[in-house]
C-alpha cells in the first residue's frame, strides 16, 4: 500500500497552484468581475486554493477564443486529430498518479479508484477515439443518371461541457475526447466545487493543442453555467450530473434549439437469486462484492447500487454476510491506497447523506449498520467522513424516493422471479441492473424483463458511469459532428472526377 502526501507537501507528486484562473485562448486570465472562491479539501477540510468565479463576460469570451479556433482544428485532417489524441493519451498516462492525487485530494474519491479506474480509463478513451477517427472518411454514391451524392461529416463548431462533481477527469473525457476527434473547439465549465483536477488535466495536454481548442471557465452553475448553456453560440451541450441539475441545463439549451447531450445521474439495483448464497465459494464472495459496489465513489457513481433485493429463502443469511462485508470497510484517507472509503464531497454532501437516511428511516425503513459520522482525528478531523449505510425497506413501503447523494442501498426481499423484475421496474430512475444467479437461465430471464439500459448478470457494477467497454466509438464520434450531403450532377460532356 501506498499514502501520498498532499499536493504540494514535502514528497508529493504534485502541487497545486494558490490560484486558478480561468483559461481561455491558450493562457490563464482573470476573471471578468474580479472575483474568486475558495477551494477547500473534504479530507480534511482546509482550503487549498482559489478558483476564479466566472460570469457571463467570461464565458463569452472563451466562446470567442473557441469560434477563433474551431475553424483550423476542424480542418486538421483526420490524420492530424488522431495522432494529437494520441500523445494526449501517452501524456495522461504519464501524468496518472498526479492526476490522481489532485482528483482525491479535491473531491475526496480514494485515489486507489482513480488509479486503477479513471485516470485509466481516460487514456483509453482518447486511444479509442484516435482510433476510431482514423478509420472515418466520407462516401460518394451514383444516384442516378449523371448525379453523383458526395456525403462527409464535418465538426459542430463549439461544444459546451457542463460536469458534476464526481469523477470529474472520467466525465470530462467522455465528452472532451470525441468533441475534439470530430474537429471541435470545447468550452468546459468544471462543477463548482472540484474544478482544480479539470485545470490540472487541461495543464498536462494544453501544449498539444492549438490555443483556443479547449478553454476552462470556472464558477457556479447560475453565473457560468446558465450563460453556457444558454448560448446561441454553442452547437452542443453536454451535461453529466444529478437529474435536478440537468433540468435547467434543458431549459437554457431548449430556447435556442441547440441539442444537448445529457447523462443525467440515476439509481442501480441488483437482485440477488437465492442460489447465490447456496454455499460459501468464490462466486458467493464475489457477489458480496457486487453487493458492496454501493460504497464505490462514496456512493457517486450512477451504475452502482441504490437499491438491493434479496430472494426471500435466502434473505437472512446473505444479508448478514454482505452487513458483515460492508462494516469492514470503514473511511479513511483519500491519498491512502488502502482506503476503501474515502471522504464525502465536503460538509454539505455529508449533511446531505445524513438528511437522505433520516427521511428513509421517516418513511419505515430500519438501519441495518452505518450511517454515522466519523472522526478520523488528527489533521483529518475537518473532513467530512461517513459510515456506508445500510437500510432494510419493506417491499410495501413506497419505492425509495430519491439519487442517494453518498453510499447509502435500501435492501429489501423478494419472493419469484416476477416479483424481483417489478420492483426493479417499479423503482424510479434505474439505469444499471445486475443480477446474480447459478442458474443462467434464470439470470437471463430475470435480466430480459429488466427495464434498465444496462443490465448485468454476475459481474460488480463498474467503477464509471455508463463505460465504454462495449461502446461503439464510431457511432459516439458521430453525435459530435453533422454529415453533409453534396450532390453534383456531371453533364454530358464532363468526366466524373
Amino acid at each position: 500500500m501506498t499514502r501520498y502526501a498532499a499536493p504540494g507537501r514535502v514528497g508529493s507528486v504534485v502541487s497545486c497552484r494558490e490560484r486558478y484562473d480561468h483559461f481561455v485562448g491558450g493562457e490563464h486570465v482573470a476573471p471578468a468581475a474580479g472575483g474568486y472562491a475558495t477551494a477547500a479539501t473534504p479530507v480534511t477540510g482546509e482550503v487549498f486554493a482559489e478558483v476564479a468565479r466566472g460570469t457571463a463576460e467570461d464565458v463569452d469570451r472563451a466562446l470567442d477564443a473557441a469560434h477563433g479556433a474551431a475553424g483550423a482544428w476542424g480542418r486538421t485532417p483526420p490524420a492530424g486529430r488522431a495522432a494529437a489524441l494520441a500523445e494526449i493519451a501517452d501524456r495522461v498516462e504519464d501524468h496518472l498518479e498526479a492526476l490522481a492525487v489532485v482528483q482525491a485530494w479535491e473531491t475526496g474519491r480514494p485515489v486507489r479508484e482513480a488509479l486503477a479506474a479513471d485516470v485509466p480509463s481516460v487514456v483509453d478513451r482518447f486511444r479509442r477515439l484516435a482510433g476510431a477517427l482514423s478509420a472515418g472518411g466520407g462516401t460518394a454514391a451514383l444516384v442516378g443518371g449523371d448525379v453523383v451524392a458526395h456525403r462527409f461529416p464535418e465538426p459542430l463548431g463549439v461544444v459546451g461541457q457542463l460536469l458534476p462533481r464526481d469523477s470529474p477527469l472520467l466525465v470530462a473525457a467522455r465528452v472532451l475526447a470525441p468533441a475534439l476527434a470530430a474537429g471541435n473547439a470545447v468550452v468546459l465549465k468544471p462543477a463548482e466545487h472540484a474544478p482544480v483536477s479539470v485545470h490540472q488535466l487541461v495543464d498536462v495536454i494544453a501544449d498539444l493543442l492549438p490555443p483556443g481548442v479547449v478553454n476552462v471557465v470556472t464558477g457556479s452553475g447560475a453565473e457560468a453555467g446558465g450563460p453556457l448553456a444558454s448560448s446561441r453560440r454553442v452547437a452542443l451541450v453536454a451535461f453529466a450530473g444529478a437529474a435536478g441539475a440537468g433540468r435547467p441545463v434543458l431549459r437554457h439549451a431548449a430556447g435556442n434549439l441547440v441539442p444537448v447531450l445529457l447523462e443525467p445521474g440515476g439509481r442501480g439495483a441488483e437482485v440477488f437469486l437465492a442460489d447465490v448464497a447456496a454455499r460459501r465459494d468464490p462466486f458467493l464472495d464475489e457477489a458480496l462484492a457486487g453487493f458492496t459496489a454501493f460504497t464505490r465513489n462514496r456512493g457517486g457513481v450512477c451504475a452502482v447500487p441504490s437499491r438491493v433485493l434479496v430472494q426471500a429463502s435466502a434473505y437472512d443469511r446473505f444479508l448478514a454476510d454482505a452487513v458483515d462485508r460492508v462494516g469492514a470497510l470503514r473511511p479513511g484517507n483519500p491519498l491512502d491506497t488502502g482506503t476503501a472509503v474515502g471522504a464525502q464531497a465536503g460538509p454539505a454532501r455529508l449533511a446531505a447523506v445524513l438528511a437522505h437516511i433520516d427521511h428513509a428511516r421517516r418513511e419505515g425503513a430500519r438501519l441495518v449498520r452505518g450511517g454515522e459520522r466519523v472522526d478520523l482525528g488528527g489533521e483529518f478531523s475537518g473532513g467530512s467522513y461517513l459510515t456506508p449505510a445500510i437500510l432494510e425497506r419493506d417491499t410495501r413501503l413506497p419505492p425509495p424516493s430519491g439519487e442517494p447523494p453518498g453510499p447509502v442501498v435500501s435492501v429489501s426481499r423478494f419472493d419469484d422471479r416476477d416479483d424481483a423484475v417489478k420492483l426493479v421496474n417499479d423503482t424510479p430512475d434505474v439505469r444499471d441492473a445486475g443480477v446474480w444467479s447459478r442458474d443462467l437461465g434464470a439470470a437471463h430471464r430475470v435480466g430480459r424483463g429488466i427495464r434498465a439500459a444496462r443490465v448485468r448478470v454476475n459481474h460488480a457494477a463498474p467503477d464509471g458511469c455508463r463505460p465504454d467497454d462495449d461502446e461503439d466509438h464510431r457511432a459516439l464520434l458521430d453525435r459530435f459532428r453533422r454529415t453533409r450531403s453534396l450532390r453534383i450532377g456531371y453533364s454530358a460532356g464532363h468526366d466524373l472526377p
